[in-house]
């Protein structure tokens, strides 16, 4: 006859250090992620005027996938030194607008008119 094994202190700590581990890495990557937010904000912050900040907010807040092209554009056109101080409220439209024409979804609505010949319309239901 044999008695279960008990762990010891150090498997029982081993293993509630694993989930700790886990943890510490997902709260790394948060930090890191909120890190990069700032910075962009900050960027962001640094090449629009305040009117055009507005829009860019409003724009966030109706469709976030559309600000955050128009953010990434933004970013892009500064690190390349296409703009010349601060863009205005007119130039972020126009960037807008070109980004919109660059992602427009063109939808079509097709109807198939053909006709089933088991189902006529000519039949009477009795």
């Amino acid at each position: 006859f044999q008695f279960p094994q008990i762990p010891s202190k150090m498997e029982a700590q081993g293993a509630s250090a694993m989930p700790q581990a886990s943890q510490e890495a997902q709260d790394k990557a948060r930090q890191q992620a909120e890190n990069q937010e700032t910075a962009k904000n900050g960027m962001i912050s640094q090449i629009l005027d305040q009117a055009a900040m507005q829009r860019l907010s409003n724009l966030a807040v109706a469709k976030p996938e559309k600000a955050q092209m128009v953010e990434a554009a933004l970013i892009n056109m500064a690190r390349r030194g296409q703009l010349s101080g601060k863009m205005s409220d007119d130039g972020l439209k126009a960037l807008m607008e070109r980004v919109s024409a660059q992602t427009q979804k063109s939808t079509s609505v097709k109807f198939d008119r053909r006709r089933n010949e088991l189902d006529s319309d000519e039949e009477l239901d009795l």
